[in-house]
């Protein structure tokens, strides 16, 4: 059988687990700076106490541009433009609007999906929302003080790698949004439309795993005891509930948002993750997609996180990278997503009234 580079690079790595200790995982996902002198809260049983409210807002985004090749840290002068863009974009959106700009919209700009109205410069059908709704985040993500080109660090250009010939054969057909897939018979059922629409899983996969921002409500609540440790994701008020020490299932059963368990490597929490619902897509992950994520107190306001990805059979190495969450005061608040409003029903509706014109 002839084996791809992945899965050679994965056979090495399992013969030499048993000489060097390490899984392959921990072998290449990066390793925290914790701040000097820091030590964390610790619970009775003496593990680090990683709860509190943090959030991951951050107008980094987990895959690099391409423009920016295998660079992963930008400069102070960067940063400051990035930052500086973003600040004076902001103020000239949340200012008021001008009375000729009012009197005049439809002529001078066609009505307001045209102009840069969103806090994250998209334009047009992009702009579902303006800068008074969303929160995507306006600081370039720091990792140990530096500023990032992109969540993930390997493969080195910072990106998610190509996908294997043939990888998406035999699995499920899932939505990933209305915009993007126009394609005839999603609004046949409800069950047809995307996770985020329908409610039942926060919009994209900000839930994770892997855990990334969105364009708001990018709020996570951390609890945690000596068995379990929990998740509450403010986007559409998703749960991560983790038994730390246990097993994966047996059952057959797969959960949303994968099956997870934990255990502790010194002082930090390993996470791992398999058996996704074959509906839920994970970054276009398939039915054996492993997630290992680490979560380490680095300083009192932060909280560092690495993922690691693995999937031969979808993709031609694995990937992953870090990122550091923030604290913040305050309680995660209840996300009321659309349920009972029109959407859904308009939705299917129009697609029953096309099917009648059509007839």
């Amino acid at each position: 059988m002839k084996m791809t580079g992945y899965l050679q690079r994965a056979l090495l790595a399992c013969l030499l687990l048993g000489t060097m200790g390490a899984p392959p995982a921990a072998a290449q996902m990066a390793m925290p700076v914790v701040q000097p002198g820091y030590e964390p809260p610790r619970l009775a049983s003496g593990k680090p106490d990683l709860g509190g409210v943090w959030t991951n807002a951050s107008s980094t985004n987990l895959e690099r541009a391409r423009e920016l090749g295998d660079q992963l840290i930008y400069s102070d002068a960067e940063m400051a433009k990035i930052e500086g863009e973003t600040f004076t974009r902001n103020a000239r959106i949340n200012a008021p609007t001008a009375r000729e700009v009012q009197e005049t919209w439809t002529t001078i700009a066609r009505g307001p999906d045209t102009l840069d109205e969103c806090r994250g410069g998209s334009r047009g059908v992009n702009c579902g929302y303006n800068a008074g709704w969303t929160d995507p985040g306006d600081w370039v993500m720091r990792v140990n003080g530096q500023g990032r080109t992109s969540l993930i660090t390997y493969p080195g250009n910072g990106r998610i790698p190509a996908r294997l010939s043939g990888a998406d054969a035999g699995r499920a057909r899932i939505v990933q949004s209305s915009e993007a897939d126009t394609t005839r018979g999603e609004a046949d059922n409800p069950e047809d439309r995307s996770l985020g629409e329908r409610c039942l899983m926060s919009f994209g996969v900000s839930s994770g795993p892997v855990m990334t921002d969105q364009l708001y409500n990018n709020t996570y609540q951390f609890v945690q005891t000596a068995d379990h440790f929990a998740i509450w994701v403010e986007m559409v008020h998703d749960v991560r509930i983790i038994p730390i020490g246990g097993k994966h299932r047996s059952d057959g059963i797969r959960p949303w948002m994968g099956d997870s368990i934990a255990s502790w490597d010194g002082d930090t929490l390993v996470v791992e993750t398999v058996g996704f619902h074959p509906r839920q897509n994970v970054r276009g992950g398939g039915p054996n997609m492993k997630v290992t994520e680490r979560f380490t107190r680095v300083a009192e306001d932060r909280l560092h996180y690495a993922f690691h990805v693995e999937d031969p059979a979808t993709w031609v190495e694995p990937w992953g990278g870090e990122y550091e969450f923030a604290s913040v005061e305050g309680t995660v608040y209840e996300y009321a997503c659309h349920e009972g409003n029109h959407g859904l029903i308009g939705i299917l509706g129009g697609a029953r009234a096309e099917d009648a014109a059509a007839k």
